[in-house]
């Protein structure tokens, strides 16, 4: 029974449209599946991936369209990793940020590899990362009809970074319960990996004991999955969490995968989310993401909830 790497990440938005325009148009990603916030279906939850939305490729979105500014720091998932085939695919995604006035970094280098740090409009904290030399979980297929070259788009997630005021409780956790090793430390920063490794398998704690614990808002991540092979793992692992007395969702059931939540001590959110069913389960592989997909459970409330939804343009 062991983890797979990164499952999805959830962040928060404030504006639907904005949001779609900047995920497809400028970034090149798929909106795989346009859907609600099963716990709030009064909000979006979008899926920007690979052509499938392949596991390890998903970024996703909450709308909450009165969320405020998000004040960084501690007990936060303060950055997320978009894995990109080379270095010479930094070159290209360094100049098309500058063409579109995206804030970033410029390139440089993070536990050997060639990165380039960049905010989206509301102060979203992404990098992207080469896989030059990558080594380990197999990337996703970019969509053939992205706005990006194949040979430079994303091609799926990366290192997830979190910031914490104390690294034992958060290495207790991804080590001893959840199978990470630790393969890396300089100074402040701890890199872990799971599975097969690489850039699609690792989580980074950085440790700030004098930060301010952040307010989250427009801009900050809700929370990480891992992948978990199948429901019958997913069981075992719910189990397993039970053992340690963290208290849990319990296996929850999202339709398009299933999912287990609980918080490390920390605070920060982790989900273990199964690689199927997929998004394909209702809606062709074609046709992903140009209608808004509800799970059988809301499909009665349909018109009560698109009512509320403010339309979203693709085009």
């Amino acid at each position: 029974m062991e983890l797979k790497g990164i499952h999805h990440v959830s962040a928060i938005t404030a504006d639907a449209q904005r949001n779609v325009n900047f995920y497809t148009k400028i970034l090149g990603m798929r909106l795989v599946k346009k859907t609600v916030n099963q716990d709030d279906p009064s909000m979006y939850h979008l899926f920007y991936a690979d052509e499938i939305g392949r596991p390890g490729t998903d970024l996703t979105f909450f709308e909450i369209s009165n969320a405020g500014h998000t004040y960084p720091g501690n007990n936060s998932i303060s950055g997320t990793s978009l894995r990109v085939p080379s270095d010479e695919a930094l070159s290209y995604w360094e100049q098309r940020l500058d063409q579109y006035d995206v804030i970033h970094d410029g390139v440089s280098e993070r536990w050997g590899r060639k990165v380039l740090p960049f905010q989206d409009h509301e102060g979203q904290r992404l990098i992207f990362v080469s896989d030059q030399h990558n080594q380990g979980i197999a990337a996703g297929v970019p969509w053939h009809k992205s706005h990006v070259p194949q040979e430079f788009s994303i091609t799926g997630l990366g290192p997830v970074y979190i910031t914490v005021p104390n690294l034992t409780p958060t290495e207790a956790i991804l080590v001893n319960l959840l199978g990470f090793r630790k393969i890396d430390e300089q100074g402040s920063l701890h890199l872990y990996t799971v599975g097969a490794g690489g850039t699609g398998a690792e989580i980074q704690v950085e440790v700030d004991p004098k930060a301010d614990k952040e307010r989250p808002g427009r801009g900050s991540v809700h929370h990480v999955a891992l992948r978990v092979d199948n429901q019958q793992e997913l069981e075992q692992w719910r189990d397993k969490i039970r053992v340690e007395r963290l208290p849990n969702s319990g296996l929850v059931d999202r339709y398009y995968f299933h999912s287990l939540y609980f918080r490390e001590p920390n605070g920060i959110l982790i989900e273990l989310a199964t690689d199927g069913p997929g998004f394909a389960t209702d809606e062709s592989e074609e046709h992903l993401g140009e209608s808004i997909a509800l799970p059988p459970f809301l499909e009665d409330r349909r018109q009560e909830i698109e009512q509320h939804l403010k339309p979203i343009q693709l085009k």
